[in-house]
């Protein structure tokens, strides 16, 4: 794997050193010490990521992300600090940042990084190429059980319920395209990856001043989805206080940003998910009743996909298809028992780990065939020793497969086994492969 890589920095030893090592890595580097420079080069040459300072001497980098990240959306950027700062941090992502680096702090982390937001990249781009020609509205939802297709009908017509990977943020997302409503936006937040203050920023929003760190007028997702849809995700864990400030704009239209005092107004249809037991969260008065009666106007449960296995082939056809293309990888052909074995497992992940294993396994197959053999620690396989089926010789084999499909890197090779780097050369010392 390679890539275009832009770094920013107006220490000189700090940036060749991270150019060269990069360069090690058969990523192509070009340099600039100044915000001022880099636009020049954004606009002589296509880059994929940048690695950029914070504290520049014509910029800040988190202003700067903001800037780049509009006129190139695919684009991602990773900011560095010699200063670790929270509210840094924060407003870094806000504004479309990858990720935050603090110079010195575990520098094994910054080539799994780089790698990971070049798989985000890819899939940027693909997603703007694809853009005209993926099935829009409920004609995206993939399944033909019986489960499934109610689910279909009754989002014709609305709260979402069901285990975690079932698919509710896809069937939001085709709702909204189905709608009236699909001129405008449709956000999402997942409400359980903030904490109370930061959720309330990123649904209300909030004026400069509003509290440390905040340095200018934001608007929340409540006024991004005026006249579409809003989507939150896990609403079981939003926090009780918060419960009382969405009830209020659901009834009224109406919100007040933090720190400001003036009443503002946005019209949307929210569409709630949880995967848990609300009822019983009121019991344990975790959860508001009103807020409840007020969002189970419609509910659509979606089924896990145990109970779907009929479409467990259509599924695992599809990731076959999107995988191959992402891995580059042609005329795959797949064993009727690859897909029994996969019929055989439970899938307490759902689809999100039916996707994971597909990936994984289009990696570990032999002679592009896709075989029970191809699967992550596939333990039936005829063994000619006592110790074969082992976990520790299973995890041996399939470390040294996907080392051979990276072609020996092995900051590529732990981004696919979702390991630290150090971890990886733990094992490998461990089953003496250095």
């Amino acid at each position: 794997m390679s890539g275009n890589i832009l770094i920013i920095d107006d220490e000189i030893k700090l940036l060749k050193l991270l150019g060269m090592i990069l360069s090690q890595e058969n990523f192509n580097i070009k340099e600039a010490s100044t915000a001022r420079s880099a636009m020049t080069m954004l606009e002589q040459y296509e880059f994929d990521i940048i690695l950029s300072d914070i504290r520049l001497p014509d910029a800040f980098g988190i202003d700067l992300v903001q800037s780049i990240k509009t006129k190139y959306p695919y684009l991602e950027i990773i900011l560095m600090t010699a200063f670790g700062n929270i509210t840094d941090a924060v407003q870094a992502m806000k504004n479309g940042a990858y990720d935050y680096l603090v110079k010195g702090d575990d520098n094994e982390k910054i080539i799994p990084l780089v790698y990971k937001a070049l798989e985000k990249v890819k899939d940027n781009k693909s997603k703007i190429i694809q853009k005209t020609s993926t099935p829009k509205g409920l004609n995206q939802i993939i399944g033909v059980s019986p489960l499934i297709l109610q689910a279909k009908k009754l989002a014709e017509k609305v709260s979402l319920t069901g285990e975690t990977g079932t698919g509710k943020e896809v069937f939001a997302n085709a709702i909204h395209e189905s709608s009236e409503r699909r001129k405008n936006n449709c956000v999402a937040i997942n409400c359980s990856a903030f904490s109370k203050d930061i959720l309330e920023s990123e649904l209300f929003g909030h004026k400069a001043g509003a509290f440390t760190g905040a340095i200018k007028d934001k608007k929340g997702l409540v006024e991004e989805a005026n006249g579409g849809t809003l989507f939150l995700d896990e609403i079981g864990e939003m926090p009780i206080e918060l419960q009382a400030k969405l009830l209020r704009v659901l009834e009224t239209k109406e919100f007040i940003k933090m720190g400001e005092t003036k009443v503002s107004k946005s019209d949307f249809r929210l569409i709630a998910a949880t995967n848990k037991d609300l009822e019983e969260e009121i019991r344990q008065g975790h959860f508001r009743e009103d807020l409840y009666f007020r969002l189970n106007i419609f509910e659509i449960r979606l089924p896990a996909l145990r109970e779907r296995k009929e479409d467990l082939k259509i599924l695992a056809k599809n990731f076959i298809d999107v995988f191959s293309q992402k891995l580059h990888i042609s005329n795959v052909q797949v064993a009727s028992e690859y897909y029994k074995t996969l019929e055989k497992n439970d899938w307490k992940g759902n689809i999100r780990e039916l996707r994971n294993t597909v990936e994984r396994s289009l990696i570990l197959m032999n002679n592009n065939i896709l075989d029970p053999e191809s699967l992550p620690y596939y333990s039936e396989k005829v063994s000619t020793g006592k110790d074969s089926l082992s976990i520790k010789s299973l995890e041996k084999e399939h470390i040294l497969k996907v080392i051979q499909y990276t072609k020996g890197n092995k900051a590529e090779a732990a981004r696919l086994l979702e390991i630290g780097i150090a971890t990886l050369y733990r094992k490998l010392e461990e089953y003496e492969l250095r």
